[in-house]
C-alpha cells in the first residue's frame, strides 16, 4: 500500500541569513563550484546550471564541458569559466580543488562521462550534486552505485541526488508510474539504496536523507514542466552548498533551501503574469536571485 502520511512542508527561507557576508570576504569565501556536463548537443544544460550557480552567489563557477565545439567563452555570460573536459578527470579535479561539485546536466553516456562521474564520486568530502545523465549512469552500472555508497559511508550526507520520476525508476528498476503512485515509498527506497540525500522532483517535490524524514515543497506550478528547470535546480544547490562551506549551511539545508527558492520563484513569476505557459528557466534564475536577496 502507498505511504500516505503527509510529510512536513519546507520552510527554509530563514537560513538565507547564514549566507550574509562580511565586507572583507573574497570570492574564495563564496566557494568554488565545478559543474560537469554538456556533451555534444546538450551544452545548454550545463550553461543553465552554471548561470543559476553564478546568479545565486557562488564565488567561482567553472564549467567542465564535454563538447569540444562548445567549450569556449559564453558571450552572454562571460563570468562563467568554461574548460574542455579532459580524459584525466581525477587529476583535473585535484588541480581545481573545488568546494562543491555538480555533475549530470547534459553529461551523456560516453567513456569520458563515466570517467568524470567516477572521479567525482571518488573526490573526498566536498558537497556533490548528482543529476540527470549521471543518475542514469549509476542506474546502469553497479560499480558506480558501489562508489556512491562508499562515498556516503566515508563522508555521510555529502551527496545529494536529484532524480525526476523517470530517473528514480531507473535507479529502482521500476517504472515512472510506480514511482508516482507511491512517491513516499519511492524516496525511502532511493535513500536506502544510495545512502544519499535524495530530492524526488515533481509536484510537491520530496526531500529525504538517511537521518532526515521526508519533507515536501508545497510551492511550484505547471509552468515548471519545461526542459532546463532541473538544470537550474542543480546549479542552485551547488551555489548555496559552496557558500555554505564557510557560512554554516550544510548540504541538506542548501538542498531544501534551493528547492523552496526554485518553486517559490516560479510562483512569483506566475503572479506577475509571466507564465505558467512559456515560463523559462532563464527567467526563473533571475527571480530566484531576487527572492534570495529579499530575504538576505
Amino acid at each position: 500500500m502507498p505511504n500516505t502520511t503527509a510529510p512536513e512542508p519546507l520552510n527554509y527561507f530563514a537560513l538565507i541569513k547564514r549566507l550574509q557576508r562580511d565586507p572583507a570576504e573574497s570570492k574564495s569565501d563564496a566557494g568554488k563550484v565545478v559543474l560537469i556536463g554538456g556533451a555534444p548537443g546538450m551544452a545548454g544544460a550545463i550553461v543553465l546550471a552554471g548561470k543559476a550557480c553564478l546568479h545565486l552567489g557562488a564565488g567561482w563557477t567553472i564549467l567542465e564541458m564535454l563538447d569540444p565545439a562548445s567549450a569556449h567563452c559564453v558571450p552572454e555570460q562571460a563570468e562563467l569559466m568554461v574548460r574542455l573536459a579532459k580524459p584525466d578527470a581525477a587529476m583535473q579535479l585535484t588541480e581545481l580543488k573545488p568546494d562543491c561539485i555538480a555533475i549530470g546536466p547534459g553529461l551523456g553516456n560516453t567513456s569520458i562521462a563515466q570517467a568524470w562521474l567516477s572521479a567525482a564520486l571518488s573526490y573526498p568530502a566536498v558537497p556533490l550534486i548528482i543529476d540527470a545523465d549521471a543518475l542514469n549512469l549509476i542506474g546502469q552500472d553497479e560499480s558506480l552505485l558501489t562508489l556512491l555508497r562508499h562515498r556516503n559511508q566515508t563522508f555521510p550526507l555529502s551527496t545529494v541526488l536529484t532524480p525526476h520520476p523517470g530517473e528514480a525508476a531507473r535507479l529502482l528498476n521500476s517504472t515512472s508510474a510506480q514511482v508516482q503512485a507511491d512517491r513516499l515509498g519511492s524516496i525511502h527506497a532511493l535513500v536506502e539504496l544510495t545512502q544519499s540525500i535524495v530530492i524526488l522532483k515533481g509536484q510537491h517535490t520530496l526531500i529525504a536523507s538517511p537521518i532526515d524524514a521526508p519533507v515536501q515543497c508545497l510551492q511550484g506550478n505547471a509552468g515548471m514542466a519545461t526542459g532546463g528547470m532541473g538544470d537550474v535546480l542543480t546549479g542552485s544547490i551547488a551555489a548555496l552548498a559552496a557558500q555554505g562551506v564557510r557560512h554554516a549551511l550544510d548540504l541538506w539545508d542548501a538542498s531544501c533551501l534551493a528547492v523552496e527558492l526554485h518553486a517559490s520563484a516560479a510562483d512569483a513569476l506566475v503572479a506577475q503574469g509571466v507564465g505558467p505557459l512559456g515560463l523559462t528557466p532563464s527567467e526563473l534564475i533571475l527571480e530566484m536571485r531576487s527572492l534570495l536577496n529579499q530575504h538576505y
